[in-house]
């Protein structure tokens, strides 16, 4: 995979648009105190038409979803698009889409979200563009004070620091390992295989985390990936949280820490877990198809040295680490 293309920085007076590509709205408070943060901070924002719609368990028909992310993404005002809620939906607006072309016209804009966004993220990302795994504006005002910085960090100054978690190197895959970033939803991510939105897997870093899925669920997941051969080709893996699982009856069953060492120890490539991003805690800010390092001897995570045919002009990082 090659590296993305970052987008301009954003500044204090840009117009950010809202869009709801997945599910619905179900409460107000989340998202408004989200939007607060934004407009806080000096941001002009727009809520795209049908943002707040319903059609079951998606926010709105897909069209109408589709036509949020066109308008968004056709505005000559609009900076980055805020994603309002994961959910479920994102797959569906890829059937048929096509990202607009890019020029040095028509730089490209932000796109912030996680969970079910990591389909528009991925998608995006095989076009070229970097977007950020982060907090949608639903769960963004539950973000400690120092993931919110990093946000606005990365976004406004395009720097962003390490990020600490626990290298398997005891277990057998330590060792350091660079490649692009793709960052996502596990089962979203999975979903996404053998279809066009599938972005190049050749050397990555694949940054994983999920919400809800029992053991028996992951288990499946990453044995979809080693089936169709899509771990052969990776550089590293960065685990973040596998959260809101608990067993709904008695019975054997395996934790969330056996099935990923039972599913990854064979690759024999670095792994770092309990990275601080994903649902139910800390969601730290991920930059998407762009260069990073995996140190699975010192559990980190981190951003620094871009190779040579990188444009060094499109990115900065304060990284010395």
């Amino acid at each position: 995979m090659q590296p993305c293309r970052l987008p301009p920085k954003l500044q204090p007076g840009d117009l950010l648009c809202v869009i709801s590509p997945s599910g619905g709205l179900q409460a107000s408070e989340k998202f408004d105190a989200g939007l607060s943060i934004w407009k806080q901070r000096g941001y002009r924002v727009n809520l795209c038409e049908g943002f707040d719609a319903q059609w079951g368990y998606l926010a709105g028909r897909d069209d109408s979803r589709r036509a949020q992310l066109r308008h968004a993404l056709a505005d000559p005002e609009c900076k980055a698009i805020l994603c309002s809620r994961g959910g479920y939906g994102g797959t569906r607006l890829l059937e048929g889409w096509q990202w607009p072309a890019l020029s040095a016209q028509r730089p490209p804009k932000w796109l912030i979200g996680f969970s079910d966004v990591t389909s528009l993220l991925w998608s995006l990302a095989k076009h070229g563009v970097s977007g950020v795994h982060a907090p949608v504006l639903t769960t963004l005002s539950d973000e400690p004070a120092g993931s919110r910085s990093r946000l606005f960090q990365w976004v406004e100054q395009h720097q962003i620091t390490p990020i600490p978690g626990v290298g398997w190197a005891e277990l057998g895959c330590g060792g350091k390992a660079s490649g692009m970033l793709l960052p996502g939803n596990l089962c979203v991510a999975t979903h996404l295989l053998g279809t066009a939105a599938e972005p190049d897997l050749t050397d990555v870093i694949l940054a994983f985390e999920d919400v809800g899925e029992a053991p028996y669920r992951l288990d499946r997941m990453l044995t979809q990936w080693r089936a169709m051969g899509k771990l052969r080709t990776i550089k590293g893996i960065a685990l973040g949280r596998f959260s809101g699982w608990e067993p709904s009856k008695p019975g054997p069953t395996l934790s969330v820490d056996e099935v990923m060492r039972d599913r990854l120890l064979d690759l024999g490539i670095p792994i770092v877990s309990e990275l601080p991003f994903g649902h139910d805690g800390e969601n730290a800010a991920l930059p998407v198809g762009l260069p990073v390092h995996l140190d699975a001897d010192a559990g980190k995570l981190s951003w620094g040295v871009f190779p040579s045919s990188y444009d060094s002009s499109l990115i900065s990082s304060n990284d010395n680490g």
